[in-house]
Parts: structure tokens; C-alpha cells; sequence
């Protein structure tokens, strides 16, 4: 398996899986909207500056 070398994608990687699980099986605890927005936002910002 190869290792993701972006902490950016990586973080991207983390957020969509965890985007899909919400949506496939209903997966929800109590802070998981702002776990989704954090995740969303170090993603984007580290992408943004190459990371």
C-alpha cells in the first residue's frame, strides 16, 4: 500500500470517507458537523499552501 505523501490529501482522504459513511449507513455522533467543517478546512488550507 502506498503512503500518502500530502498531509492535505490525507486529511481529504479522512473527510470523504468519512462524508460516505454518513450518507451509506447513517453513521452520526454529537460533533460531527464540526469534525466534517475542521477536517474541510485543514484540507483545503493545507492543499492551498502545498502540504
Amino acid at each position: 500500500m502506498r503512503r500518502v505523501q500530502s498531509v492535505g490529501l490525507l486529511l481529504l482522504a479522512i473527510w470523504l470517507i468519512l462524508h460516505g459513511l454518513t450518507a451509506l449507513i447513517g453513521l452520526s455522533f454529537d460533533g460531527l458537523g464540526m469534525l466534517m467543517a475542521i477536517l474541510a478546512l485543514a484540507a483545503g488550507g493545507l492543499l492551498l499552501i502545498g502540504r
